[in-house]
C-alpha cells in the first residue's frame, strides 16, 4: 500500500496551539485522532506552509496550508492464525463476529496467541487498511473470554473512529441474555433497599454505580459509590424457572460498557450469574424445585451463563442502521432446557 497525503487549510480563529488547531480542522473523513496527529508530528510527517512542524505548541494562523504524509500501514507484530470464525457480517469497513466462549479477544501476556485478533489477522489479510497506522483489526469493545456472542471489529481508521464515537456516546445497542439466581422483582424489599438499584416502568431493574478494581483482588471489579467509573445496567426478566421459582433468564442491556459490568452489577443486586466463578458463587439449588437433572446441569455449568445476543449500531461509513442477533450457544440452550424440565 502506497503512502498517501492530506492537504487542508487552518480555518478562522484557530486555537493557540498547533495540535489543537489540527485536531479541530483536520477533515473528518481522514479520521485522525489527536493521538495519531501527535505521533505524525513526532515523525516529521506534518508540514505547515511547506515547513516541517514538530512542536505541538507552535502557533498557526488562519489560511495556513497543512500537509500531512500518511505512511502506508506498517505490519503488526500480532501473529495471523488460521482459526475458525463465525462471521455474521463483513464489508470493507468492519466485521461482526459471533465469538464462542473460551476465546480471548486480544493477545495479552498470559494469552499471546489463539485469540480473536490472531484469527482476524489471518482472515482479513490485505483487507485491513490500517488502524492507527498499523495493519491490524480495530477493537472498539470486548466481551469476556468465557462470554459468548456478538462483537464488531473495525478494519480501517475511519470505521474505528466512527464506531468508537458511538460507543462513547452510548448509542450502540447491546443486549445480553444471562441465567441468574433468583428473580429480580420490583416488589422485593431487599432489592428496594439495595443502594444503586431502582426500578423503571415495565419492571425494568436499573443498576447504577461506580466500578473499579477490587481493593484486594486486582483481577476482579467491584462496586463503589465514590470513585471508579460510572456504570449503568438495565435488566428485565424474560423467563423464570423452578417450583418455587429460583432461577431466571434475564435480558440485560448496557448504557455503559465497563469490564465485567453485567457480572458485577447482577451480583451486587443479589442475582449472580449461574456458573460465574468470580462473582456468581455456587449456590445450592433444591431438587424439590428442579429435580436432580436440572440441579446437576446448573452445578456442572463451567462458565458464566452470559451471551451477547444482539448488537445494533450505525454503519460508520454508509450511515445505514445495522442490527444483528445471535441465538444462544449450545451449552446455554441445553442449560435452559434442563431447568425448564425438558431433558
Amino acid at each position: 500500500m502506497a503512502d498517501a497525503s492530506l492537504e487542508f487549510r487552518i480555518l478562522e480563529d484557530p486555537p493557540a496551539r498547533l495540535d489543537k488547531a489540527l485536531s479541530r480542522d483536520v477533515p473528518e473523513a481522514a479520521s485522525l485522532s489527536r493521538t495519531r496527529l501527535a505521533r505524525l508530528m513526532e515523525e516529521g510527517a506534518v508540514r505547515i506552509n511547506g515547513t516541517v512542524a514538530e512542536n505541538p505548541k507552535a502557533k498557526v494562523a488562519e489560511g495556513d496550508l497543512v500537509q500531512i504524509v500518511l505512511a502506508a500501514a506498517t505490519e503488526s507484530h500480532i501473529l495471523p492464525q488460521e482459526i475458525a470464525l463465525e462471521i455474521v457480517y463483513e464489508d470493507d469497513a468492519l466485521i461482526v463476529i459471533n465469538k464462542p466462549s473460551g476465546m480471548v479477544v486480544h493477545p495479552a501476556p498470559g494469552t499471546p496467541d489463539g485469540t480473536l485478533v490472531n484469527a482476524l489477522m489471518h482472515h482479513c489479510g490485505a483487507s485491513l487498511s490500517g488502524v492507527g497506522g498499523v495493519a491490524r483489526p480495530g477493537i472498539v469493545h470486548r466481551i469476556d473470554k468465557d462470554t459468548s456472542g456478538l462483537l464488531v471489529v473495525a478494519k480501517s481508521d475511519v470505521a474505528h473512529h466512527g464506531l468508537a464515537a458511538q460507543f462513547e456516546k452510548h448509542t450502540v445497542e447491546r443486549h445480553y441474555r444471562a441465567l441468574v439466581y433468583g428473580i429480580p422483582d420490583a416488589s422485593d424489599p431487599r432489592l428496594r433497599g439495595t443502594k444503586g438499584v431502582s426500578f423503571e416502568q415495565g419492571g425494568v431493574m436499573k443498576i447504577q454505580t461506580q466500578l473499579a478494581r477490587h481493593k484486594h483482588d486486582r483481577q476482579r471489579q467491584a462496586v463503589f459509590f465514590d470513585g471508579g467509573r460510572h456504570a449503568v445496567t438495565r435488566a428485565r426478566v424474560v423467563a423464570s424457572f423452578g417450583t418455587p421459582e429460583c432461577l431466571s433468564l434475564v435480558d440485560c442491556w448496557l448504557e455503559t460498557g465497563r469490564t465485567h459490568q453485567i457480572r458485577v452489577h447482577m451480583a451486587h443486586a443479589g442475582h449472580g450469574l449461574v456458573g460465574d466463578p468470580v462473582y456468581g458463587g455456587r449456590r445450592k439449588l433444591s431438587e424439590k424445585a428442579f429435580g436432580a437433572g436440572a440441579v446437576a446441569a446448573v452445578k456442572g455449568f463451567d462458565r458464566q451463563a452470559l451471551h451477547a445476543a444482539s448488537l445494533g449500531f450505525e454503519h460508520p461509513v454508509s450511515g445505514e442502521m445495522l442490527r444483528f442477533e445471535a441465538e444462544l450457544p449450545e451449552d446455554m440452550a441445553a442449560l435452559i432446557q434442563a431447568v425448564e424440565g425438558e431433558v
